[in-house]
């Protein structure tokens, strides 16, 4: 897929909506377009490969010693409109025999005329410990600050056992669970920290090889509320130059912040087209 141009057939609408941010040379600029465009190829890309999950399958080992990727994006815009976003990524693994560790964080931040309106940083450490193909108990460690969500800080420590229920060629399907503990800061400054508990469950279901099925759902209790996200996916990988993903992604919070809703649901539909 490397060696093919992608091209996201979504490409011209967003360029036509995201209009507004082009400084006025932009009408004349091929680079100005090439940048663009790769941006919606990027994120495109990113939500197809969403379900394509390396670690559904096996025992789930890493490859032995560290690897991992680190991502930075800035952009500023001033004139007409003085604009500023800061992104930042990154996921390190490292594989020591029938132990794995993860750690990854992401963050944005973003402010329009001087004004902050992003602020988000997400942090998550799992640790992975494999007795057997089915097998394992897990460490798991996240935090989450948002400026502009109904909890300011969420952080949550848990562990326990995991399994994997289904292991073909054709399906699979993994769950864990466990108690952990759980901070909460919300937009007024009040915090709780209470006992809480973790459950995620993996499917995954191929109906050919060039079509598959996932949906991953975590919850997420305590006395606090109850978080429940969901993302459903199907993508359709027809050729080495075409393939899309339809994805239905729902976040559910049992007790919102007076203003805030306790549902977002999100559908997505996203293609990929080289020639």
């Amino acid at each position: 897929m490397n060696k093919i141009a992608k091209l996201a057939s979504v490409s011209t609408l967003a360029l036509m909506l995201a209009a507004p941010v082009f400084a006025q040379g932009g009408l004349v600029s091929n680079r100005t377009l090439d940048d663009r465009i790769d941006d919606i190829q990027d994120d495109v890309t990113e939500e197809i490969e969403r379900g394509d999950d390396a670690s559904r399958f096996g025992d789930n080992r890493f490859a032995q010693g560290w690897s991992g990727s680190v991502s930075l994006g800035l952009s500023a815009t001033s004139g007409n409109t003085d604009t500023g976003d800061l992104s930042f990524g990154g996921r390190f693994r490292y594989g020591a025999g029938v132990w794995n560790h993860t750690l990854g964080f992401a963050g944005e931040i973003a402010e329009d005329n001087s004004v902050r309106n992003k602020e988000e940083i997400f942090a998550v450490y799992e640790a992975n410990r494999y007795f057997n193909d089915s097998f394992y108990v897990f460490g798991l460690g996240s935090v989450r600050y948002d400026g502009f969500a109904s909890n300011e800080l969420d952080a949550f420590l848990g562990f326990g056992p995991g399994y994997r229920i289904i292991n073909t060629e054709q399906m699979t399907w993994r769950v864990q669970a466990g108690p952990g503990v759980r901070y909460i800061r919300d937009q007024n400054h009040n915090s709780e920290t209470e006992l809480a508990a973790i459950a995620s469950s993996r499917f995954f279901y191929k109906f050919s090889d060039a079509a598959f099925l996932s949906n991953d759902t975590d919850v997420l209790y305590s006395d606090v509320d109850t978080l429940v996200t969901n993302d459903l996916g199907v993508t359709f990988k027809m050729s080495d130059a075409l393939a899309t993903r339809v994805g239905y992604r729902t976040e559910y919070n049992s007790d919102p912040q007076p203003g805030f809703k306790s549902t977002d649901n999100t559908l997505g539909v996203s293609l990929v087209y080289g020639f």
